[in-house]
């Protein structure tokens, strides 16, 4: 399983925008970048880098890798509706960030590697692949071995509410969920703007 495993905090500096959940990189805001020739000013960054610094926030909160990140921008393009959203749409409905959205992994880089050690099934079946593409009115579940685990308890314990997010339902007792719909644009909360990503591709 590919994944990012340089450093966190470093990074989050860079991107000026806390990208992993983990409220250790939630302060990262300094008046210089990171590094040792990082002590002056802040560069402006040109529109061609504020567009790949756009391009990079929404890459790295996803987890995703660079050839993955490309493989699903050309399906946005592919698909009928406005790229940037299709876009997030994509990222939405995989498997690793629906785990994180129900709230049954504290962040989206635990969920990943709980799918990947085949904790979960959707539709009644096994899947460890955390890229899966959940459809409208797919099942997720916690499997029957791995409902014992302390971290499926202390996720729910610490989960305000019944319905996490508008397009999926939760069912707390039962360690479960249902991707009832994609979501709308409004209804993604997380701060990034996909048109940028459009923009720089379209170059």
């Amino acid at each position: 399983m590919a994944r990012y495993t340089g450093p966190r905090a470093r990074l989050c500096r860079r991107l000026e925008f806390p990208v992993f959940e983990s409220p250790k990189f939630g302060n990262i805001r300094k008046n210089y970048p990171p590094g040792q020739q990082g002590q002056g000013r802040r560069r402006k960054l040109s529109n061609y880098g504020i567009q790949l610094r756009e391009k990079q926030r929404i890459k790295y909160l996803y987890g995703v890798l660079e050839k993955q990140f490309r493989n699903y921008f050309k399906k946005a393009v592919s698909k009928k509706g406005p790229t940037g959203h299709n876009l997030l749409i994509i990222l939405e409905s995989r498997l690793d960030n629906t785990v994180y959205r129900l709230g049954l992994a504290p962040t989206r880089s635990s969920a990943r590697q709980l799918v990947n050690h085949g904790h979960f099934l959707v539709n009644n079946h096994k899947v460890n692949i955390p890229s899966y593409q959940l459809s409208s009115g797919d099942i997720i579940q916690v499997r029957d071995k791995s409902k014992k685990l302390e971290l499926f308890q202390e996720s729910m314990r610490s989960v305000q509410g019944d319905n996490p997010r508008p397009w999926l339902t939760l069912d707390k007792a039962k360690l479960s969920g249902i991707f009832d719909s994609v979501p709308e644009r409004d209804e993604i909360e997380e701060p990034v703007e996909e048109q940028l990503v459009v923009e720089l591709y379209s170059k």
